[in-house]
C-alpha cells in the first residue's frame, strides 16, 4: 500500500520561496518556448532541406516522425512524472530533446551511414529521437505549475503559456526562413548550411533551461511508489502508431479502402480493446481508466480534441491560401499570421486572468467557442478578391476564440484530480489534444486534395491540353505561384501558338488556378465549421467545479 503523502500547492507555497517560484516559472516558459518553436520554425526551412538531402518524396515524414514519437509518449511521461517526480522526468526529456536537435543538425554531413541510410533517412530517425524527448516538455512543464500553484493562481500562468505558444507561432516561421537564407557559415574550411542552425538554435536555450531546472528548481514533489506499466505503454503505441500512419497515408500513398489501411485500422481497434482490458487490471496503469469516470475529464478532453482538429486545419492551410491565392511570399505569409496569433495571445491571457479573479471558467470556454464558430464562418467566405486587411480581422476573431481553450483546458482537468494524479491527467489531456491535431491535419489534407481534384477540371477545363496531360496537383500549385514556369509549360505544349495567344492562355489558366485553390480551401474551412459547431456544443456540457478546492460543486 502506498502510504506516502503529498504536499498540496498551498503547502508548497509555504516551503518554496518567491524567488525559486519565479526562477522555476521562467525556466518552464523557456522549456515551453523550445517545444512550441520546434512546431513552427521548421516549416520555412523544409523546402531547402529536402532539396539538399534529395528527399522530396519523404517531405511529410520529417514532421510525422516527430509527431508520432511525441504524441504516443505523452501519457507515458505523465505517468513517469507521477511515479518519480516531474522535475527528474523534465530533465531527462530536455536532455533527449537536445541530443535529437544536435543529431538533426548533422544529418547527411557524413554521407550515407550503415543502418541509418542517407541524409534524409537520418533526419527522419533523428526527428523521432527528438520527439521522444519533446513529449516530456509540455506535459512536465504544465505539471510542475500544478505542483507550485493552487488552481486560482494557476489560471493566469496557463495564460502565459498560451501567450508563449502564440509568440512561437509568430517568430518560428520568420526565424526559420532567416536562418535558412542568411546563416550559412564556413568554419575551419567546412561549410555549415543555414538550415542546420534551425536545429542548433535550440541548444543554447535548452542548456539554459536545463541548468535552471536542475540547479534552481526545488524538488516540489517526491513521486508516488509503483511500477511502470510496460504492457500498457506498448499497447498504447500499437493503438496509435498504425492509426496515425493510416491517417497520414490515406488518400495519398494508399486508397482509403486499401487492404493495408484497413488492416492498420483493424490492428489499432484490436489493440485498443486489449489495452482497455489490460489497464482495467493494472494498479499502476499508464492511462488509468479511473480518469474516464470523471465527467470533467471526458467532456473537457472531448472538447479539446474537436477544437484541436479545427485549429490545425486553419493554421496549417491559411499560409497556403495566402501564398497560392493572394500571391504573398513565404516570409510575408508567416508575418501575416500575426493577427491570428495576437488574437490567440490576447484571448489566452485575458481569459486566464479573468478566471483567476472570478474562479469561473465555463463562461469563457463557452464564449471562446462561440467566437471561434463566428470566426471560422467568416473565414469560409474569403475569395481571390479578399485583401490581407480583410483576412487579418477575420483571423483576429479566430484567435480570440481559440485563446480560452488553449489556456483553460489543462486548468479545468487539473482541478478535478488530486495532486497524485495531476501528471497523468495533464499528460492525457495533452495527448488527446495532439491526437486531435494529427487527425485534423490528415482529414483536412484529404479534403483539400478531394476538393482540388474536383475544382481544377471545373475552373480550368483547358488545363490538360494547355499544360500537358501529366499535370499534377503539386504542379498546379507550383504554376500558380510561378507564372514563368506555367508559361514555359504552355509554350512547350502548344509550340505553334503565337506569343500573344500564349500570354492570354497563361493569364486565363492562372486566374482559374487561383479560383480553384480558393474554392477548395474555403470549402475545407466550411467543413471545419461543422467540427467547430460540434466542439461548441460539447463545451456547453463541461461540468462546473470550484477551482479553489478542485472538488465537485454541491447542488
Amino acid at each position: 500500500m502506498n502510504t506516502q503523502t503529498h504536499e498540496s500547492p498551498e503547502q508548497v507555497s509555504l516551503t518554496v520561496s518567491d524567488k525559486d517560484r519565479r526562477t522555476t516559472l521562467i525556466a518552464l516558459l523557456i522549456v515551453f518556448l523550445l517545444a512550441a518553436l520546434d512546431m513552427t520554425i521548421l516549416s520555412t526551412a523544409m523546402p531547402r532541406i529536402v532539396s539538399e538531402l534529395n528527399g522530396l518524396e519523404l517531405y511529410a515524414w520529417v514532421t510525422t516522425a516527430y509527431m508520432l514519437a511525441s504524441t504516443v509518449l505523452v501519457p507515458i511521461y505523465g505517468k513517469l512524472g507521477d511515479l518519480y517526480g516531474r522535475k527528474r522526468i523534465l530533465i531527462i526529456g530536455i536532455s533527449i530533446f537536445l541530443l535529437g536537435s544536435a543529431l538533426c543538425g548533422i544529418s547527411g554531413e557524413f554521407g550515407t551511414l550503415p543502418l541509418l541510410g542517407d541524409g534524409m533517412h537520418q533526419l527522419i530517425i533523428f526527428r523521432a529521437i527528438k520527439g521522444i524527448g519533446g513529449a516530456a516538455l509540455f506535459t512536465s512543464a504544465i505539471g510542475i505549475i500544478a505542483d507550485l500553484y493552487p488552481p486560482l493562481q494557476r489560471a493566469k500562468f496557463m495564460g502565459l503559456f498560451g501567450a508563449v505558444f502564440g509568440i512561437a507561432s509568430i517568430v518560428g516561421p520568420a526565424l526559420g526562413g532567416f536562418l535558412t537564407d542568411f546563416a550559412t557559415v564556413t568554419l575551419f574550411g567546412h561549410e555549415i548550411a543555414g538550415w542546420r542552425w534551425v536545429f542548433y538554435a535550440n541548444i543554447p536555450l535548452g542548456i539554459l533551461s536545463l541548468f535552471m531546472i536542475a540547479f534552481k528548481t526545488p524538488k516540489l514533489n517526491h513521486g508516488t511508489r509503483g511500477k511502470i506499466d510496460f504492457a500498457g505503454a506498448f499497447l498504447l503505441l500499437v493503438v496509435f502508431i498504425p492509426f496515425l500512419l493510416a491517417l497520414t497515408w490515406g488518400g495519398s500513398k494508399y486508397p482509403w479502402n486499401s487492404a493495408i489501411l484497413l488492416s492498420m485500422f483493424a490492428l489499432s481497434l484490436v489493440a485498443l480493446v486489449i489495452f482497455i482490458w489490460v489497464e482495467a487490471r493494472t494498479p499502476d496503469a499508464v492511462m488509468p481508466l479511473s480518469l474516464f469516470r470523471s465527467k470533467v475529464f471526458v467532456i473537457t478532453n472531448l472538447s479539446g480534441f474537436v477544437i484541436g482538429m479545427a485549429f490545425l486545419g486553419v493554421v496549417m492551410f491559411m499560409p497556403l491560401f495566402m501564398q497560392v491565392v493572394l500571391g504573398v511570399n513565404a516570409t510575408n505569409s508567416g508575418f501575416s499570421m500575426f493577427p491570428l496569433m495576437a488574437g490567440l495571445m490576447i484571448g489566452s491571457i485575458v481569459s486566464g486572468r479573468l478566471v483567476s479573479k472570478s474562479g469561473h471558467y465555463k463562461p469563457y470556454m463557452v464564449g471562446g467557442a462561440a467566437i471561434l464558430v463566428l470566426g471560422v464562418f467568416l473565414l469560409s467566405g474569403i475569395n481571390p478578391d479578399t485583401t490581407l486587411a480583410d483576412l487579418s480581422w477575420r483571423m483576429v476573431v479566430i484567435g480570440l476564440g481559440l485563446g480560452p481553450s488553449q489556456s483553460l483546458v489543462n486548468l479545468i482537468v487539473q482541478a478535478a484530480f488530486p495532486m497524485s494524479q495531476i501528471g497523468v491527467a495533464t499528460s492525457s489531456t495533452q495527448f488527446f489534444r495532439q491526437i486531435g491535431n494529427t487527425v485534423g491535419v490528415a482529414v483536412f489534407g484529404t479534403l483539400l486534395t478531394l476538393n482540388l481534384t474536383a475544382e481544377l477540371p471545373k475552373q480550368v477545363p483547358m488545363l490538360a491540353q494547355a499544360a500537358g496531360s501529366s499535370f499534377s496537383l503539386s504542379q498546379a500549385q507550383t504554376s500558380v505561384m510561378n507564372p514563368g514556369a506555367l508559361r514555359e509549360r504552355v509554350a512547350t505544349a502548344m509550340v505553334n501558338m503565337p506569343a500573344a495567344d500564349i500570354d492570354r492562355v497563361v493569364n486565363t489558366l492562372e486566374t482559374g488556378l487561383r479560383l480553384a485553390f480558393s474554392n477548395a480551401i474555403t470549402a475545407m474551412f466550411s467543413a471545419s465549421l461543422w467540427i467547430i459547431l460540434l466542439g461548441f456544443l460539447i463545451t456547453l456540457f463541461i461540468p462546473v467545479i470550484p477551482l479553489h478546492t478542485g472538488l465537485p460543486e454541491k447542488k
